[in-house]
């Protein structure tokens, strides 16, 4: 994704992007470390930086789009899985259900997210000059160690303590009868996310050990992965 291979207008709106996203969740830590400190509590913490995790998140979507145009060089449906994993923890669980936002996973996840994605897409930003920092580089590919587990296991803490509001509340749920004759139940959906996570957690961890092995294991490459 280095300039040399990004036409100007693409180059000077993933630029914009990628910045726009740095600065958005770098904020998002700040005010995150901030209420810890001073408050000693993660029950209110979600409430606290809530609008920012939902337009920063949100804008996510976005980066299906740069796959599919080949902006960048992503996969397109790992890249739509993994936004789209995210987008459901924050549309469709923590927004909607209010108790389940001062859980310990939501914390966790939180925490995860905001210090993998303040190093992604500083990342990025470096990466579309050709001129990545060592540093940078070796964050990524390095804290991805504990981050990526630390964040799955707030989003599978946060999912399972979503289920018994769900199934009390039939939240997002739809029942027989109504005029289309359809039955959906959310708290299936959710119940199935523990075996897709199962099943995709341990390839996409052992990829970013493979990306670390090429990237760390030679002098620093100018291109963003």
């Amino acid at each position: 994704m280095g300039g040399k291979t990004v036409g100007g207008l693409a180059f000077g709106y993933l630029v914009l992007y990628n910045v726009a996203q740095t600065i958005g969740w770098t904020i998002m830590g700040y005010n995150m470390v901030q209420y810890f400190v001073e408050n000693q509590t993660n029950v209110g913490l979600y409430n606290h930086i809530m609008p920012m995790l939902m337009v920063f998140q949100s804008a996510a979507i976005l980066e299906i789009f740069h796959a599919f145009t080949k902006m960048v060089p992503s996969n397109t449906a790992m890249t739509s899985m993994q936004v789209f994993s995210r987008l459901t923890l924050v549309w469709c669980v923590m927004y909607q259900i209010e108790g389940v936002r001062d859980s310990i996973g939501v914390s966790l996840l939180l925490s995860a997210w905001t210090l993998t994605e303040i190093i992604r897409y500083s990342y990025y930003v470096f990466g579309l000059f050709d001129s990545i920092p060592y540093i940078l580089m070796w964050l990524r590919y390095s804290l991805f160690v504990f981050l990526y587990p630390l964040g799955v296991t707030g989003e599978l803490w946060t999912i399972y303590d979503s289920l018994g509001p769900v199934a009390a509340d039939k939240i997002l749920s739809i029942e027989m009868p109504n005029t289309f004759n359809f039955v959906f139940n959310f708290y299936y959906i959710l119940c199935g996310l523990f075996f897709i996570y199962a099943f995709y957690f341990p390839k996409l961890y052992f990829h970013m050990f493979a990306q670390r092995k090429k990237n760390l294991g030679v002098s620093p490459v100018k291109k963003v992965e």
